[in-house]
């Protein structure tokens, strides 16, 4: 029996709890990073006198450098292993966020934000990756979502830091407390083991059955010896772009980059400029911070439900279901114009979209074999991150075009129509993955 189907066959063991906590504690301050850019932003246009056009271009600088992260690291972490990219970018985005408290310009902070991003956005695929291959098929799906659910707690912290610290102490303040104990939890990511599936395709048979054989001792199974060590790609395989362009991945790979452009365009369109639209519809910089981490707190169950349908409905229906339902809630707070109002449809918004993100994190890296996999969930990633990219240009453009509560209700038209258009790709042309192996997934017919 091989080392995926040995997996597949075990419960949640210690040695998954591991992995899933440590590299989650990493996700969970990438996202504090993140989350804190929308705070920074806001105040670093006020301290630096910033146009409307230089603030865009902060927020969108470390999405080009989570593109270039993700590519690269996906292909990385398919040659050296999914273990060591974790590491390696954790490092770069924690050192990158901390000097850039120390900027003392506008263009040495971009470069500084596109190093953070590159750190980031590079670790992201190779994290789920590994969580993915960990699972058994069973859990497979709620895992990589749990793992995603990290990043709601480091958006609390990251709110909770945008409204405690930076009015009192400035933004600099967000930088040093997101990346000090990022570069712990790069430490703590030395405990996490490699893939064992990952380890089998590269021939390192010996050590995945080790690992293996960890887990069944945990779960109380009987060890079983590799004797077919087969997969759909041999080791020595070099992987690049065009293996996900072939007849048997490019449906995967059009619908996979449409769903993440979408979710980054929409995501990213909103969560960076939610303190600064608030401020300009006229609520003060505190209390669109206090805004803020009240609507993160709807992340939560957000994540929790779409966990526990992913398993039970499928991934083509929650993901259809949490993007159509992130559309409405932009709609809805796109005209929201009073207080209540606000809170109530922004945590809708922060809701869906952060459950559609869970399922799109679990759902990515289930439509590769285990040699394209990274590379796969890397590239899409990266193309997404695009979405990612113009979208703080693009919002700010249209608020201005259309000035005041229409620029404001205008900008979440926008949103809710890029929204609703992913939930129509998803559900015609997704593919179900719930129930089956990784290998059965890769030999699904497109």
């Amino acid at each position: 029996m091989n080392i995926s189907k040995r997996i597949d066959k075990l419960p949640f063991t210690p040695l998954l709890f591991r992995v899933l906590l440590l590299t989650g504690i990493g996700w969970m301050f990438d996202a504090m990073d993140q989350g804190m850019v929308s705070g920074v932003m806001a105040a670093i246009g006020k301290d630096w006198a910033l146009s409307t056009s230089q603030l865009g271009l902060i927020g969108s600088i470390g999405m080009l450098g989570m593109g270039l992260g993700a590519a690269l690291s996906g292909m990385a972490a398919d040659k050296w292993g999914r273990r060591t990219v974790i590491t390696a970018t954790l490092i770069i985005y924690g050192v990158a966020s901390i000097l850039s408290g120390f900027a003392n310009s506008f263009y040495t902070l971009l470069i500084l934000r596109f190093l953070t991003g590159f750190g980031l956005g590079g670790e992201l695929p190779a994290a789920s990756t590994l969580v993915s291959e960990y699972s058994p098929t069973k859990i497979r799906g709620r895992n990589v979502i749990i793992l995603e659910s990290f990043w709601a707690w480091g958006w609390i912290l990251a709110a909770l830091v945008a409204y405690l610290l930076i009015p009192q102490y400035g933004w600099r303040t967000a930088f040093f407390v997101g990346g000090i104990p990022a570069l712990f939890a790069a430490v703590l990511r030395f405990a996490v083991p490699e893939s064992p599936r990952y380890l089998e395709i590269k021939g390192k048979h010996s050590q995945a059955d080790a690992l293996v054989k960890i887990m069944e001792a945990q779960a109380g199974v009987e060890s079983s010896d590799i004797k077919d060590t087969a997969d759909t790609l041999v080791s020595n395989v070099k992987v690049t772009i065009k293996d996900l362009w072939t007849r048997k991945f490019i449906k995967t790979t059009i619908v996979l980059w449409i769903i993440w452009f979408g979710i980054n365009f929409g995501y990213y369109g909103f969560v960076l400029w939610t303190p600064t639209l608030l401020v300009a519809k006229g609520f003060a910089l505190v209390k669109s911070f206090q805004f803020t981490l009240i609507m993160c707190l709807a992340q939560l169950p957000g994540y929790f439900s779409a966990a526990y349908l992913v398993e039970k409905i499928g991934r083509k229906k929650v993901l259809s279901i949490y993007f159509l339902g992130t559309a409405v809630a932009a709609w809805l707070f796109g005209h929201a114009a009073t207080t209540s109002a606000v809170l109530t449809y922004g945590s809708l918004l922060y809701f869906f979209s952060l459950g559609a993100w869970g399922c799109v994190y679990a759902y990515t890296p289930e439509v590769y074999p285990t040699a394209l996999r990274a590379s796969g969930a890397g590239w899409a990633a990266a193309f997404g991150r695009f979405g990612a990219f113009i979208a703080p240009f693009i919002v700010p453009v249209i608020y201005k075009l259309y000035g005041g509560i229409n620029g404001f209700i205008y900008v979440f038209a926008l949103l809710a129509g890029v929204f609703a258009a992913v939930a129509v790709v998803v559900g015609i042309f997704g593919k179900e993955t719930m129930g089956k192996t990784l290998e059965e997934i890769s030999e699904i017919k497109e």
